[in-house]
């Protein structure tokens, strides 16, 4: 912590960042940010990481940010920088993650000779932040950085934007003023109607997301359901879910629209916790964007700037204390895990095949990173009783998350074993995180979905009728020539990896790969 009261404005931007709590930085700066380094020296109880491509540094943050609740760093250089990691930036906000982008700026007497790497970082930046200021003055660092902390922390994405000169300037350090934050009071009564909404209802889904997919909200769930019932439901990529044995079971809403509306066309009443309203991913000529159609009612449980736990134990009081009603049939997948573990398949190696073999074999606690897209889609009902467990997923739908993350979530939960199933074609966006999964020694094993193809191309070909694209089509979708050397491609950046094409020699190395410490990829080459 500095302790001298006259300092420069890099300094009282990390000085703030250590009040505040913060720990880590994921980095990737240059010749702006030079102050901010400097500043980190003098800090060694934060923790700064290298990324070597700037999707890498957010997508980290994403990740520690998702795990913990609580805001990382990401320090990015200028504007391309900053559009370097605006897909994960992306994913984060639709997952609701605390994070906090600090981006440098050219001096401000130099910005208006348009330098080459000039930008307009704020109208950038508001593409995917929720909070976006540029720092006037060296004398307000401290106050702007802890206003973007503070709204980082309510699960938020903010970005700072500092001059290079604000950063160099002496200034004295005064200890920021933190404002007011105001959960808007919970409608009691409102919560009362929908209890007895969902008594006289026939058939209620809850549709869930943000906190309620967390133990303490999934606790809260698990009474609800149990006294009417309902369905629990959420969306196809949810940012975070704790799972296993224990926890109620939450279906997934299936990818493809005409599946999507099969599924919540049958209930009556859906009420929305932690979410925004279902809507298919693409727009589909013939198909409402909305999966809720007008004849359905739909109630929210609360708004974000509520309190959602209180909410859930409200709604619990109140279904406790009402006539219990005749309850709806629960689904929930009957695999017992005994039954998982002891018929492993064999022979040649597909996506269900090696579903069933990771579900099988990871250990406790795991925390499950899913960009395994087409190839991955069996593993979600099959995992749901096992031990413990918290699946991450690409929310936004913006590839080349799985990576990254598996970083953040490693580095803000270094006891637990993280598995990212990585589709091939998306690991090639941040193909540069195996690097820092290196340099760090992070206990991630990343799991390569090799089909050598952008597949979920050839799927919607499929479903247009397309059975049989042009060589220009197929040349944009297949990823074979030449096929990815994964192991060499691992083993460049300090991984070490292994190839496998059969089940059980899938098992075998998945195996060996989680009895040992640090990072490892396998291929999975799958027919």
């Amino acid at each position: 912590m500095v302790e001298k009261n006259n300092t420069n404005g890099a300094d009282a931007v990390i000085e703030t960042l250590y009040r505040a709590g913060v720990r880590i930085c994921f980095a990737n700066a240059g010749t702006t940010e030079i102050p901010l380094l400097l500043a980190m020296d003098r800090y060694p109880d934060i923790k700064t990481v290298l990324g070597l491509f700037e999707g890498v540094c957010t997508g980290a943050a994403d990740g520690y940010g998702r795990m913990l609740e609580k805001p990382a760093v990401s320090l990015l250089h200028l504007g391309p920088g900053f559009a370097n990691g605006i897909a994960n930036l992306h994913n984060a906000r639709r997952a609701g993650t605390p994070l906090f982008n600090i981006i440098g700026e050219h001096a401000t007497w130099h910005i208006h000779a348009d330098p080459p790497l000039a930008m307009d970082i704020e109208a950038l930046a508001k593409t995917v932040s929720d909070w976006v200021h540029t720092n006037k003055s060296p004398d307000l660092l401290a106050q702007d950085t802890f206003d973007a902390i503070q709204t980082a922390s309510s699960g938020k994405t903010a970005s700072l934007i500092i001059p290079h000169n604000n950063q160099t300037a002496d200034i004295k350090y005064i200890p920021p003023s933190p404002s007011a934050i105001y959960c808007e009071a919970i409608d009691t009564k409102a919560i009362e109607k929908i209890a007895k909404t969902m008594k006289s209802a026939s058939k209620t889904a809850f549709f869930l997301g943000g906190k309620a997919l967390r133990k303490r909200g999934l606790s809260i769930i698990s009474r609800i359901q149990e006294a009417t019932g309902c369905h629990l439901l959420t969306g196809t990529f949810p940012g975070y879910i704790d799972r296993g044995a224990g926890l109620p079971y939450i279906e997934k809403i299936p990818y493809f629209p005409e599946e999507s509306k099969r599924l919540i066309s049958q209930y009556e009443l859906i009420i929305i916790a932690g979410a925004r309203e279902p809507v298919t991913f693409f727009g589909y000529e013939g198909i409402d964007s909305y999966l809720i159609s007008p004849g359905q009612k739909k109630v929210y449980l609360c708004h974000e700037n509520q309190d959602m736990f209180y909410a859930l134990e409200c709604l619990a009081d109140n279904l406790g204390s009402l006539k219990k009603s005749k309850t709806q049939d629960t689904p929930r997948p009957m695999l017992r895990p005994d039954d998982i573990r002891s018929n492993l398949p064999s022979g040649g190696l597909t996506p269900d095949k090696a579903s069933h073999i990771i579900a099988a074999i990871q250990p406790e606690d795991a925390i499950i990173v899913d960009e395994g897209l087409t190839s991955f889609f069996a593993y979600y009902p099959l995992s749901a009783n096992l031990s413990p467990h918290t699946l991450l997923t690409i929310t936004g739908g913006a590839i080349g998350y799985g990576m990254p993350c598996s970083i953040g979530a490693a580095m803000a939960c270094p006891e637990r074993p993280v598995i990212n199933v990585q589709a091939d074609g998306s690991a090639l966006y941040t193909v540069q995180a195996l690097w820092t999964q290196a340099h760090e020694s992070l206990n991630i094993k990343t799991l390569i979905c090799s089909n050598r193809s952008y597949n979920i191309l050839k799927i919607e070909l499929a479903r247009a009728g397309i059975t049989s694209p042009g060589e220009s089509a197929k040349s944009l979708i297949e990823l074979d020539s030449p096929p990815i050397d994964w192991v060499r491609v691992a083993k460049g950046f300090g991984v070490d990896a292994v190839s496998v094409e059969t089940a059980s020699d899938l098992a075998q190395a998945l195996k060996k790969a989680l009895s040992e410490k640090g990072p490892y990829l396998i291929e999975m080459k799958l027919g």
